[in-house]
């Protein structure tokens, strides 16, 4: 009682802080006002205790019993269904799956040995989509370049090496590109295989996987990440002049594409049930760790701040469609084949907005939106109320928005949660993305901002402006 009247209280301060500075010509449309109530009721259903220990255990369930959830594995079908069944628990108005052909990418058995001043196997792990080694592996030199720049200066030494990139993490946009074109710019100089630096900014010896991409002008060539802390000791070798050498196997294979699914529950709007919100996160994850950051947390979120509209009776009048998209790790098919159906079906035009959550569900920080001007001034007036959650601020721009690029890509409205990402690139795509990186209040704080902010967008009179 205490914690539910000392709730009240900051969210009764946080709402007469914003009516102080928002006064006068800044003052929130009247329609605002409406929503109030219901805000105050979902943030406070979110942060109920039991309500976090549902959810939290939810989240528990599915990354302990479904944690290697790579497309094409029986273990990805498994969560698929297990999430399809639960939702139609729930009682969602609909629940079903939609078919999508996925990439089917296998690891098998790989390593790493060293060989240079000293000798040891290393930690390593193969990049996604990387073809393999022959049985025997690849032995050969190394070769170190810290940049796409260097590496033009001395790609005539790169002819029978295994090419090295050894990039420090500045942004992720930006050094993810080593990951996705390394292995075809170091083919194209002759190299037999590639190594890459973790795109991360903090190691305990964690290697980190994630998608590759070759380009048609090369050939494919094996590719592995190393951990930061072994990238630094080859450069220090490297600049002391030692030779060094590395022995890579990979059994990796690509086998043909698997049936997957995406699986979607809908809460069917009260008067406008044609006109759609989409909201979710991708089901899949990488073979390594258990996917809860990226993006099982993203999946249950979005799950639960619905399911909350529906334990408190709240119908808005679009309908909401909350979607397990499939395969964003490694192809995004999920997310294409979703775009597709709309296309098809007719209903594209009819969404009012996209939604996902695939950059952590840590302290929830504001949103980030990509659309029109005149649809971003509907929205800003909408953070008054999801500010007692933290989500204070709204954007230009979206992130973690992979499933849903298709639809923006066609001009769709989309919106991404903005949160603290301070750790998140330590435990991406690793075997340390476990459920005990995250906080469970911070989880219930975005499933409180979610469902405020995607609560008044599918019920809201306007339609956002395109």
């Amino acid at each position: 009682m205490m914690k539910r009247l000392l709730y009240l209280l900051v969210f009764s301060i946080s709402l007469l802080i914003t009516s102080n500075a928002t006064a006068g010509e800044n003052e929130p449309p009247a329609w605002i006002d409406e929503y109030r109530e219901t805000a105050e009721k979902l943030i406070e259903a979110a942060l109920e205790p039991e309500n976090m220990d549902f959810m939290w255990e939810r989240l528990a369930w599915l990354t302990d019993y479904y944690p290697y959830r790579l497309s094409g594995s029986e273990m990805l079908e498994d969560a698929i269904e297990w999430m399809h069944d639960n939702m139609i628990e729930d009682g969602f108005d609909e629940v079903y799956k939609q078919e999508v052909m996925v990439p089917h990418w296998v690891r098998n058995e790989e390593s790493l040995v060293f060989h240079g001043p000293w000798s040891r196997e290393l930690r390593m792990i193969g990049l996604g989509s990387s073809v393999g080694t022959p049985p025997e592996g690849i032995r050969a030199e190394i070769m170190v370049v810290g940049s796409f720049e260097e590496f033009e200066e001395r790609s005539h030494e790169a002819e029978g090496k295994i090419v090295v990139w050894n990039v420090p993490f500045t942004t992720y946009g930006e050094t993810v590109q080593y990951r996705v074109r390394g292995a075809s710019v170091a083919s194209r100089a002759g190299a037999v295989a590639s190594l890459l630096r973790s795109v991360t900014q903090f190691s305990m010896q964690t290697p980190h996987t994630g998608n590759i991409r070759y380009d048609d002008d090369g050939d494919p060539i094996p590719f592995a990440a190393i951990t930061l802390e072994d990238a630094e000791l080859m450069q220090r070798f490297q600049d002391r002049g030692e030779h060094m050498e590395v022995h890579l196997t990979m059994g990796a294979e690509m086998l043909p594409d698997a049936l997957s699914h995406n699986v979607i529950g809908e809460l069917t709007g009260s008067e406008k049930p044609e006109e759609i919100v989409v909201i979710g996160g991708h089901i899949d994850s990488w073979d390594i760790g258990h996917g809860v950051m990226d993006d099982a947390g993203g999946v249950i979120a979005t799950w639960e701040a619905v399911r909350l509209m529906k334990e408190l009776g709240l119908q808005p009048k679009r309908t909401i469609r909350v979607v397990g998209w499939t395969n964003e790790e490694n192809g995004v098919m999920g997310g294409r084949a979703y775009r597709d159906m709309v296309m098809e079906d007719g209903s594209f035009e009819n969404h009012q907005l996209a939604y996902e959550i695939d950059f952590g569900v840590f302290e929830p920080l504001g949103f980030g939106f990509t659309g029109s001007d005149e649809a971003f001034a509907l929205l800003e007036p909408i953070m008054e109320l999801t500010a007692p959650t933290g989500a204070v601020t709204l954007r230009e721009g979206s992130s973690g928005t992979v499933d849903i690029g298709p639809l923006m890509r066609e001009g769709m409205p989309g919106m991404g949660i903005d949160t603290n990402t301070e750790r998140y690139f330590w435990y991406h795509h690793t075997d340390a993305d476990t459920l005990d990186k995250l906080d469970k209040e911070d989880v219930a704080k975005i499933i409180a901002a979610t469902a405020v902010m995607i609560y008044i967008v599918a019920d809201m009179e306007q339609r956002l402006p395109w």
